[in-house]
């Protein structure tokens, strides 16, 4: 299988890490792959440690013609089977050729910018009826869910991040961005005496989260951990995974929770309310609801038998759905069917 990808994507975020995971797990299935990426640093430096070694774009949008014609010309010289676009600025620079181009959406984008694309692939089947929504062929939209290559760590010492060892510690992970409320956490952080609050993620919302910290109180139990490659030794530390997202579409966290056994407690928000089983494989509370967040991690740290549920019901549905054994089976046989 000679496979194309390109994604155009600048920053941290869901989407870039997805695509790292997944272009190592086709070069470990023995695709042979062309990968052009934005340029990034720390991901190019994550796609050469698993033996790929991409090109670098600008991906600049409309005007960008030097990334369109470049890619025409990859294209042309490498004769890929599959074409597959990360987000919308890859999507829309798709190359030319008779080879079929699928688009991953992660997330509620308008249809109008894969018209290049001859399919979506989205996670979620709440975003493949979004799609259908807006007028998209429904024979040419498939789900795949995403998945988590997880290898354990040791656990972060906690004196590293000036954090006691008895003290309960909750892990939210994600861009400083009011999409994922760390706001909230903050709140559920002030109602839960002696609790630590380690938050990994970097975004503009960095020094209002600061100000509110301290606001209410909580500084000198909050981290700013900026953000990190180190999330396994991170869950191999915390007692509870606090994701308290407003918009989640899937939601990798629910995935990390489960593979690092770490109990999660999640807002409804569309992915985690998907995927979670509330009191089986995690504990749902209402968006933005801080008294209801509050309960359930409070019951979560204080109830140790509950939890030990959680980790053992949230592990087996890791390893039986979401690993990237069974997500490569279901893009190759996608790939399969299309060409």
């Amino acid at each position: 299988m000679r496979l194309m990808q390109a994604i155009g994507g600048a920053g941290h975020g869901g989407a870039e890490t997805f695509f790292v995971n997944l272009a190592g797990a086709f070069h470990r299935a023995g695709f042979e792959q062309l990968v052009t990426m934005r340029a990034n640093e720390t991901r190019k430096q994550q796609l050469i440690d698993q033996g790929l070694h991409p090109t670098e774009l600008k991906f600049g949008g409309k005007l960008d013609i030097f990334t369109q014609l470049k890619l025409n010309s990859l294209a042309k010289d490498f004769k890929p089977d599959i074409f597959l676009a990360w987000m919308s600025r890859a999507a829309a620079a798709a190359p030319k050729g008779n080879f079929p181009k699928i688009a991953r959406l992660g997330g509620y984008y308008k249809v109008k910018y894969f018209r290049k694309c001859d399919f979506l692939v989205c996670n979620t089947e709440e975003i493949c009826d979004f799609v259908i929504q807006q007028g998209w062929p429904s024979d040419k939209i498939l789900y795949i869910p995403n998945f988590l290559t997880w290898q354990d760590r040791p656990a972060i010492k906690r004196s590293e991040l000036q954090t006691p060892e008895e003290a309960p510690v909750l892990l939210s992970l994600g861009r400083l961005h009011y999409n994922k409320a760390m706001d909230t956490a903050l709140k559920v952080t002030a109602k839960l005496e002696d609790t630590f609050l380690w938050i990994a993620g970097a975004g503009d919302l960095e020094k209002d989260l600061k100000s509110q910290a301290t606001d209410l109180g909580i500084m000198d139990r909050v981290r700013f951990l900026g953000w990190r490659t180190d999330k396994e030794a991170l869950f191999a530390a915390a007692d509870v995974c606090l994701y308290p997202s407003r918009i989640e579409p899937f939601g990798n966290v629910t995935l990390d929770a489960w593979a690092s056994k770490t109990p999660v407690v999640a807002a409804a928000s569309a992915g985690p309310a998907a995927y979670i089983r509330h009191g089986e494989t995690g504990l749902l509370g209402e968006i933005d609801n801080v008294e209801e967040l509050t309960s359930l991690t409070r019951q979560l740290i204080e109830d140790k038998k509950l939890a030990a549920t959680l980790i053992e019901n949230g592990r087996q549905e890791y390893e039986s759905k979401f690993t990237g054994q069974v997500a490569v089976q279901n893009w190759k046989t996608l790939f399969e069917q299309l060409t």
